[in-house]
């Protein structure tokens, strides 16, 4: 899935990051909980090299709380990785981040050597609320949207942490298609860029596989729809997101699944699973396999 979206901000955000990087000792990644590996920004990654890292599983309270026990077994396997679960409303657990940091650069936080953080992550990930919950203040700007932060704010949290905040920095192509619809679906890209109707269709398939409890709990079916089309047709009609004739107006449903999937009124719901990310990066590395080698086979030509 090619995302149509990559702000001039953005690839300005991603420039100070690389500069910036060589003075942090700790970066701190907001993940979405819903999709832990699709809301992982690979240039990020890349970047972090061996650095500490804290990965925030953020909007915990919306994600299938086994599976997000899942992830963290899984990402704490990797080297120098320390996860946690975390929602909005989970104050007290935001305000002991900085103890943990300690924790991971225990060779910094005195008096006159604080622990230099960079907290990063992809647009519309909860970023700005942790801060101003960290700072005890209102220091940056929050909303219901992506791409609000623009630029780069460095902040004394007076507790031995300096934070440096980032705009949320997406990539320019996400090679695994199955992520961008996952992006799509919780709101992380801006919804000019995207197709209701298409991520709509890809997430009512996952659901009707891995969740059709609660489809059948939250809309009462009877008998439960069997194809993704069949799902957004009974919505509608459920819903009276009719045209005239009594056509159900799929766009309209469509639009109303993507919010009720983005405000957890479907329930607590995650869209991946670490087996699932290992199969599909393995399926990656083989088309990029291939488009190497039709790369190689045209330059031999010339």
């Amino acid at each position: 899935m090619h995302i149509q979206w990559y702000p001039g901000h953005m690839y300005k955000a991603g420039k100070e990051i690389r500069e910036a990087l060589p003075q942090v000792d700790l970066m701190i990644e907001v993940l979405d909980a819903r999709i832990p590996f699709s809301s992982e920004n690979p240039m990020l990654a890349a970047l972090r090299g061996n650095k500490p890292c804290i990965k925030l599983l953020n909007k915990s309270d919306l994600a299938d709380p086994l599976l997000t026990q899942q992830w963290q077994e899984y990402l704490d396997r990797q080297q120098d990785v320390d996860s946690v679960a975390l929602h909005r409303g989970e104050i007290d657990k935001i305000r002991r981040l900085p103890d943990l940091c300690r924790e991971m650069v225990p060779a910094r936080g005195g008096e006159h050597k604080s622990i230099r953080t960079m907290i990063v992550g992809i647009p519309n990930v909860g970023k700005s609320t942790l801060i101003n919950i960290l700072a005890g203040r209102s220091i940056a700007k929050t909303g219901n949207e992506p791409a609000v932060t623009k630029s780069q704010q460095r902040i004394n949290l007076r507790n031995g942490i300096i934070l440096s905040d980032t705009p949320g920095v997406m990539w320019p192509n996400v090679e695994n298609r199955n992520s961008g619809y996952r992006l799509a679906a919780t709101g992380a890209i801006k919804d000019t860029a995207m197709e209701y109707d298409d991520v709509a269709m890809f997430a009512a398939e996952y659901l009707l596989h891995h969740y059709a409890g609660n489809l059948q709990q939250r809309y009462g079916f009877e008998p439960m729809p069997q194809t993704e089309f069949e799902l957004l047709e009974a919505i509608g009609a459920k819903r009276g997101c009719l045209r005239k004739g009594g056509r159900v107006d799929l766009p309209k449903a469509a639009k109303l699944f993507i919010t009720e999937l983005r405000a957890g009124t479907l329930g607590r719901i995650t869209l991946e699973t670490p087996a699932m990310m290992e199969q599909e990066m393995a399926e990656v590395a083989i088309i990029r396999e291939k488009k190497a080698a039709r790369k190689a086979k045209r330059r031999s030509r010339r």
